[in-house]
This record gives structure tokens, sequence and C-alpha cells, in this order.
């Protein structure tokens, strides 16, 4: 068998529908979403929550990760949108190019905080259930910067270096042409595919509940992202000799590890219900709390059966705000 001696960049990156351009980026992107809902769904309803309750969630979540997407993007960059005679429609204009994952997760963060208080749903047990789905979408995201001949490494020698055309804006001046470069894009989706199998493993392991998938995620995702960013040569903001991507990085396995540790600290069992107590007793009544609550232990492992009345007292005094 002979190994290719290089992987080539696509030749299209967007086809028309009727005179209407349709990027190729943004439909790995929207493959993505809906991959992510499917996944998120079944595992949140797993867990107890009433099915599709995560539109609500995808609702507030895509429109304010693609603004913190947007943000993120012009703030580590300023140079291309803050300067004298500069258009300043460009710093909202998402179609000419230019988000970031970590403001995406910004951005969605808080559009799940909006929704949780719609929904009741507490915010750690959704981004538990939203863990593998995320990194899903992750890979199918970087796919796109594949046929965007973007998010590129250094040059290298191995047989699956990427090809770049030397008119790419992003093209090193003083290489030659032909160079080859790591195609981090493809790292990274890897990466992301092979996180999906250990936190489900290690989840599966460990019982984690009450964010401690989510803590997984941040220190996975964490790790892969700053060995990738030490190599990439996309323009970037630089704070103290490091660029900020690689220090957003670093905050993100930190809080990973200190979420972990203390979710696990302080509490020891699997979640009763999904829902905050409060709601749970405004849509469960009486006589039927002991049949909900039987619903969700029957999702527990053995030997962790306990009484409704327990169940919401462990819960009411261990919730996180």
């Amino acid at each position: 068998m002979i190994l290719p001696v290089s992987i080539p960049s696509p030749d299209v990156s967007y086809f028309a529908i009727a005179g209407l351009r349709i990027h190729i980026y943004a439909l790995c992107i929207m493959v993505g979403i809906v991959a992510a809902i499917l996944l998120t769904n079944r595992r949140l309803t797993r867990r107890g929550g009433e099915p599709w309750v995560v539109l609500d969630f995808a609702f507030w979540t895509v429109i304010l990760g693609i603004v913190g997407a947007r943000a993120y993007h012009v703030l580590t960059h300023p140079n291309d949108y803050f300067y004298e005679g500069a258009n300043f429609w460009n710093v909202v204009a998402v179609n000419q190019g230019g988000i970031a994952i970590f403001g995406a997760l910004l951005g969605g963060a808080v559009g799940a905080l909006i929704a949780c208080k719609f929904t009741g749903i507490r915010f750690l047990s959704f981004a538990d259930a939203l863990v593998p789905g995320l990194l899903l979408a992750q890979a199918f995201g970087r796919l796109g910067n594949w046929f965007n001949h973007e998010i590129f490494g250094t040059p290298t020698t191995l047989p699956w270096g990427l090809e770049i055309e030397s008119s790419n804006p992003a093209f090193p001046l003083g290489l030659a042409e032909g160079t080859l470069f790591h195609p981090t894009f493809l790292y990274e989706i890897i990466w992301n595919l092979l996180g999906v199998v250990v936190i489900l493993y290690v989840e599966r392991r460990l019982r984690t509940h009450w964010g401690e998938t989510l803590a997984l995620y941040l220190v996975w995702y964490g790790i892969g992202r700053a060995a990738i960013e030490s190599i990439r040569l996309d323009p970037s903001e630089v704070f103290l000799g490091i660029r900020v991507n690689l220090w957003t990085a670093l905050l993100a396995i930190l809080l990973g590890l200190v979420l972990f540790i203390v979710q696990r600290r302080r509490h020891t069992g699997v979640e009763p219900s999904v829902y905050r107590p409060s709601f749970a007793r405004a849509v469960v009544s009486s006589e039927d709390e002991n049949a909900y609550y039987s619903l969700n232990r029957s999702q527990s492992e053995p030997g962790e059966q306990h009484t409704a009345a327990e169940e919401t007292a462990t819960s009411e005094e261990s919730a996180p705000a």
C-alpha cells in the first residue's frame, strides 16, 4: 500500500442553487448542530428530561453562540476591523468569515443559562448531556475549515501534509510554492471524535453527574487545543508572548480540573433529576411524585434506591446555584 504524499485542498468551497451561493463551511456547521441536537435530546431524555426540550436550548445557544463566536474573533483580531477608514459593518459580516469556537462556547453557555430559566433544567445537567454532541459538532465544523483552505499549521514533510495554494492570503511569505503544512483541522477532528469515545467511556465507568462530564470536556478539549494551537499559523493576538487562544485553552483545562474536583467531592451519587427541585414540584403533583422519582431511579445503578423525599432533600441541599 502506497501512502499519499499529501492532502489536497478541495477545489470548491461553495456551490450555487438558483443563484444563491451555498458555502460548504456553513453546511458543515448546520450538520454539526443537527447531530448535536439529536444526540443531546437522546441523552437528556434518558436522564428524565422532557422529550425535545433540547429545542428550547438550541434556539438560544445557536443564536448567542454565533454572536459570541463572531465577537471573540473580532476582539482577538482587532487590527483587521479597527483602523482608520475601516468599514464598521465588517465587524458583523459573519458571511465574510471569522468565527471562533471559544467565543461560541461562551455565547452558547449564556444561551443555555437563559433556556434553563424557561425549562427548569439545571445548567450543569444540560451541559453534561450536551458534551458528546458538542464534540461531534466541532468535528463537523473543522471539516468546513478544510473546504475554506484555512486553519493550517507550520510547514511539514510528513506524508499527510496539507496542500495550500501560494495565492492564499495566509500562505507565509518566503516559502516556496508547493510547501506542505500540518492539517491542524484534521488533527482537531480526530481529537474531537476520539474525545467522544473517551468521555463516554469515562462517564460510564465513573458515572459522572453534576457537571463532571462538562469538566472532562473542558480538560480534554483544552489539552488538544493547546497542542494544536502551538503549531497554527493563522494570525492571532499575543499576550505575554503566547497566543490568546492558547491562554484560553489553558484556562479551560484549569477550570475543568477545578470543576471536576469540587463536584466530585460535593456530590457522591447520581442526580435525582435534571430539573431544579422547585420546578419539579411545580410540574409533578404530590400523588405522582413517587412515580416521578421512580422513573429517574430506574435509570440509576442498583444499590442507589432512595425515597422521593430523600432525593428531593438531597438535591435541595447540594444542587449548584
